[in-house]
């Protein structure tokens, strides 16, 4: 309380009790796979298709995660992380400095995770009788012109060459210590073989570098360190698979350090893809035995769907994980994370690997396989909106994922609880805020019930916060919700009855 000494009128803000419980995003992606450049190893955040391009380039050939991120962005996809594989990752404490050339008194190096292929050409600069200090720089990658400079070899000009060369996401220049800096002949040099090249780390990756390590930041296991994620898929599994890299083995192991990542993490789900190549009794064997996961945060899409591709000019089968992935933001943003992403159009999507029947999807949606399914005249769908857990209370994805949005949002929503005094005022202002919240997602249709009562309870009170658990300084709040779930089976029953009425005569 303020001291009052003085004989007047005071103002006081004093906080409400109401502290709002905000929704979390729900829709947040993450990918790991192959690109033709960018940052190897390091999660990299993109919001649009533009700004994917410019951070990893264009269709690299022979891998999927381009075209997945494509796919995502296309079907309604927001932000998104990309974690590219493929390369060694730079460590300096080893003293393995990138491959350098000497340039007219600089040093002329390739970025970390440029990729290969990468070459410099001194070229004339560019009018008629161009200073002698002036020259054009040309960075090349697989052969093409990526970047330009104009630049100067005089400190005292704007166009200096190390000060241009900050700009350039592949090239690194400095003073060449104890060198005289000159205007240096008109010369193209190697900075990075071309075996390196865009996709070529499909044939050599390592299953390590696709699980990661979290104290590296690397790999499936660097997305711990961001907690926005919602859901994560790796395409590019299958590429490498289908080159020999990963054996079926492999693509197990990768696929259960996802399953098992997105279970420590406890709010995203992995989004799995399936071998090329199979039909449903083998894919049925794959999930029976082969693969055999049970795990309420992963899902998996059969089968693989065929979109253009611009590399090859032509259209060819893909994995569906990006393209699901984007379904999934879609649906979120104009039904809400309650409803199953299921029934809804996959766009770019232009046919199938495999058109399933009615009776081979009886054998897969009992196990938790979700098929993407053709219709005449209603377009390629997805049908099947499952978890590949055995527990009927976590079968269909939308619940597992709306319990995921509600507890993210009420552990964000709460942290103000921390440090509080624990007792009645608090445990009632708990109450208060948690309800409210829960009562606008019921009120949105999240929740199952006539009325609010019946779609969810809070309980935070002397019952559940005996005085042992005060001294432990601890506050337990006891929430209960009833998940509304899909209409997977709609059943029509129809009979005939005959009207015995009888016709009254007047």
């Amino acid at each position: 309380m303020p001291s009052y000494l003085t004989p007047g009128v005071y103002v006081e803000e004093v906080q409400s009790g109401a502290r709002p419980i905000e929704g979390v995003g729900t829709a947040i992606a993450a990918f790991v796979g192959f690109s033709e450049t960018g940052p190897f190893h390091q999660p990299t955040l993109v919001t649009n298709w533009d700004q994917y391009v410019q951070t990893f380039g264009t269709h690299a050939p022979g891998t999927y995660l381009t075209r997945a991120v494509h796919g995502y962005f296309a079907n309604g996809g927001g932000a998104a992380y990309v974690v590219r594989v493929g390369g060694a990752a730079q460590d300096p404490g080893a003293g393995g400095a990138a491959p350098s050339v000497a340039l007219g008194g600089f040093q002329v190096s390739a970025r970390p995770g440029t990729g290969g292929d990468l070459s410099v050409e001194v070229a004339d600069a560019e009018g008629e009788n161009p200073p002698e200090d002036r020259f054009r720089l040309l960075v090349r990658q697989a052969g093409k012109v990526v970047e330009t400079f104009d630049v100067s070899i005089r400190k005292s000009v704007k166009g200096y060459l190390v000060t241009q060369a900050r700009q350039s996401k592949l090239i690194e220049v400095v003073e060449q210590p104890g060198a005289a800096q000159s205007r240096p002949a008109n010369q193209v040099l190697p900075l990075s073989p071309a075996a390196a090249g865009p996709g070529a780390g499909a044939a050599t990756v390592d299953l390590a570098e696709f699980v990661g390590d979290s104290s590296q930041r690397t790999g499936i296991a660097g997305l711990e360190a961001i907690d926005e994620i919602t859901m994560v898929a790796v395409p590019d599994l299958m590429s490498a698979h289908q080159r020999g890299a990963v054996d079926a083995e492999g693509v197990k192991t990768v696929q259960l350090a996802l399953i098992s990542h997105c279970e420590q993490m406890g709010d995203r789900v992995a989004v799995l893809d399936t071998p090329p190549g199979m039909n449903a009794q083998r894919v049925r064997a794959w999930r029976n035995d082969d693969a055999g996961f049970d795990s309420r945060y992963a899902t998996v899409y059969y089968p693989w769907i065929s979109a253009f591709d611009p590399e090859a000019g032509r259209n060819s089968l893909m994995p569906p994980s990006g393209h699901v992935s984007g379904v999934w933001a879609r649906s979120d943003g104009e039904r809400g994370v309650h409803k199953a992403p299921a029934n809804e159009v996959i766009r770019g999507a232009l046919d199938l690997e495999i058109r399933l029947s009615k009776g081979e999807q009886d054998l897969l949606n009992p196990i938790g396989v979700n098929c993407v399914r053709a219709f005449p005249g209603r377009g390629i769908r997805i049908w099947g909106a499952r978890t590949l857990s055995s527990d009927p209370a976590w079968r269909y994805l939308n619940v597992r994922r709306l319990f995921n949005y509600l507890e993210e949002s009420i552990l964000l929503g709460t942290q103000w609880v921390v440090f509080e005094p624990n007792d009645d005022r608090l445990w009632s202002s708990i109450r208060r805020n948690v309800t409210a919240f829960l009562t606008e997602e019921w009120r949105r249709g999240a929740l199952f019930g006539r009325t609010a009562e019946e779609a969810f309870y809070v309980k935070c009170d002397r019952d559940n916060n005996p005085q042992e658990s005060i001294d432990l300084g601890q506050v337990v709040c006891e929430i209960g919700v009833a998940p509304v779930k899909p209409a997977e089976f709609v059943v029509f029953r129809l009979s005939q009855f005959s009207d015995s009425t009888s016709l009254v005569n007047e």
